[in-house]
């Protein structure tokens, strides 16, 4: 009986962890997108600060990430037992911050150009250590803060697809995906921001093939850079929009519109998908505009009435 019993425990214990895999798996795929989004976002963040301190602000981001998962996994499960009804709102208000982020970027850079350019040359010159930690601090803060929404959208997400399963086998899943996603993430942020440093150890060796190989990466970390910038505050556009576009009904209603539009016009050729599937993110990222319109502009007149400056 001991024994029978001990390997109904294993085969048990076998099942489990094979459901984890299968739910680990598809929750993955799922939060695909969103993964791709927060990589770019998070090695927007962190970067621009000193290269001997890269490594140290992605870990301290990394940290703060797995103690964003901490917060969220047992509120998400919590609120998915006694009150679903709330993950859609909190999921929006979090969308419309990351899209509130995202506008404030653009208005700087284009109606404010020459403070931005202040900014920028304030913190090539910051000169003291007091100075550089505050900085350090605040773009471990804001990074945070923004990996929070991220975190919460794929683990929302990630539960939607273990729905069916028991809550034992989606706690496990939902912690398995929270640390591999974390690991993943912070790990490829941490290779990105560490690139120039591996160009400038390869320009410096003796074989002219590893200078060439040097220069090449020396040219290419800032050309990358640059590029996740520019995908980092599209991503904020495209995550927040895309929430508020899944939260909504008639949003829905307007994107099938448009690709009813398309497919009549394109019927027939070979990139009829591709142009569809681009139409709805173009539909997310105009989304995501507009929201971020309207906060900031709530935002500013709040801060008018109370007699500040935003």
């Amino acid at each position: 009986m001991p024994a029978s019993s001990f390997f109904a425990l294993l085969d048990d214990i076998a099942t489990v962890l094979d459901d984890v895999a299968i739910m680990s798996k598809a929750a993955t795929k799922k939060t695909a997108g969103v993964l791709s989004d927060d990589l770019a976002l998070n090695a927007q963040q962190v970067s621009g600060v000193k290269a001997d301190r890269e490594l140290p602000v992605v870990w301290a981001v990394a940290k703060g990430s797995l103690l964003n998962k901490v917060i969220l996994l047992p509120l998400a499960l919590l609120i998915s037992l006694f009150a679903p009804w709330l993950i859609t709102p909190l999921l929006m208000i979090g969308g419309a911050y990351l899209c509130f982020e995202g506008m404030e970027k653009i208005w700087g850079l284009f109606f404010h150009p020459k403070e931005e350019q202040e900014r920028k040359q304030k913190r090539k010159t910051v000169a003291n250590a007091q100075e550089l930690l505050a900085l350090e601090k605040k773009k471990i803060r804001g990074a945070i803060r923004t990996d929070f929404i991220l975190s919460a959208e794929i683990i929302v997400i990630a539960l939607g697809v273990m729905s069916e399963y028991s809550f034992v086998k989606q706690c496990l899943a939902l912690s398995f995906v929270a640390i591999g996603i974390t690991v993943a993430v912070y790990g490829v942020v941490a290779v990105i921001v560490k690139i120039d440093d591996v160009g400038l150890f390869l320009a410096n060796k003796a074989s002219l093939v590893l200078q060439k190989v040097g220069a090449g990466l020396l040219w290419f970390a800032p050309q990358l850079m640059k590029m996740l910038s520019i995908l980092g505050t599209a991503a904020m556009f495209l995550v927040g929009g895309g929430i508020w576009f899944h939260a909504i009904a008639w949003l829905h209603h307007v994107d099938h519109s448009i690709h009813a539009t398309l497919s009549g016009w394109l019927h027939g050729n070979w990139f009829e998908g591709v142009a569809v599937s681009l139409a709805s993110i173009v539909w997310q990222g105009l989304i995501g505009l507009i929201v971020g319109a309207i906060v900031l502009l709530i935002v500013t007149l709040i801060f008018k009435a109370m007699g500040k400056e935003h």
